[in-house]
């Protein structure tokens, strides 16, 4: 049985915004993201450096509170690297507690065995051109339900070829669904698409809808 979260534990929370859902396959719904503070890795790639540092210190149930105002029943717990705050796991468990489907969008660098079973894990494996390869804790890939998904952004063919290795040699998409990414701007999605198309993947190809929408400002 899950623990009763204390409501008081605090987070540093560097946003809480409500937009719509950019990528996973809850992508297009009305979302309310909550961005947690700090990162232990630092991807070639990353537009959240933002989130680094700074945020506000928010109780649980302060976040709960501002959460409710948005009268939305989608939420998506994000960063930064929320795993790498200790009371993330006490968030999603009040999160899920309150009635919210729930997503959880993490780096997969940190165990996410702790994590609600009620939540939807979005794992994201860093292929190399990342720069963070190193750090992919693929212990994780054993916790993996239907439920959950693994995303891998590509910045190249090369990346893309370490990607198709990887889900042929940890059968991935037998254990969840499993997306791949372009990064915007570096490698084009056409391409992408084609090659995904050719060989014939058992992957779903995304772009990040919140930047065809919006450019690079996070959906807002």
């Amino acid at each position: 049985m899950t623990a009763i979260p204390d409501l008081g534990a605090k987070l540093r929370i560097s946003e809480i915004f409500h937009s719509l859902q950019g990528e996973s396959s809850r992508v297009g719904l009305p979302t309310v993201f909550v961005r947690l503070t700090g990162c232990p890795l630092r991807c070639t790639w990353c537009d959240t450096a933002y989130a680094f540092t700074g945020g506000e210190a928010m109780a649980i149930g302060d976040v709960l509170e501002r959460v409710a105002s948005f009268g939305c029943p989608v939420v998506c717990v994000t960063g930064g690297e929320p795993l790498a705050q200790k009371h993330c796991l006490p968030l999603l468990t009040a999160l899920c507690d309150a009635g919210y489907s729930v997503s959880l969008e993490t780096s997969g660098a940190l165990d996410i065995s702790g994590v609600d079973p009620r939540v939807s894990r979005i794992v994201d494996l860093k292929a190399p051109g990342s720069g963070e390869t190193e750090k992919n804790l693929w212990s994780n890939l054993d916790h993996l339900t239907s439920r959950d998904e693994l995303k891998l952004v590509l910045a190249s063919e090369a990346d893309y070829r370490w990607a198709v290795d990887a889900l042929t040699r940890h059968d991935l998409a037998r254990r969840c669904a499993v997306l791949f990414s372009p990064v915007q701007g570096v490698l084009a999605p056409a391409d992408l698409a084609q090659w995904i198309l050719r060989d014939r993947l058992p992957v779903r190809f995304q772009l990040q809808l919140h930047k065809v929408l919006w450019g690079n400002t996070q959906g807002r």
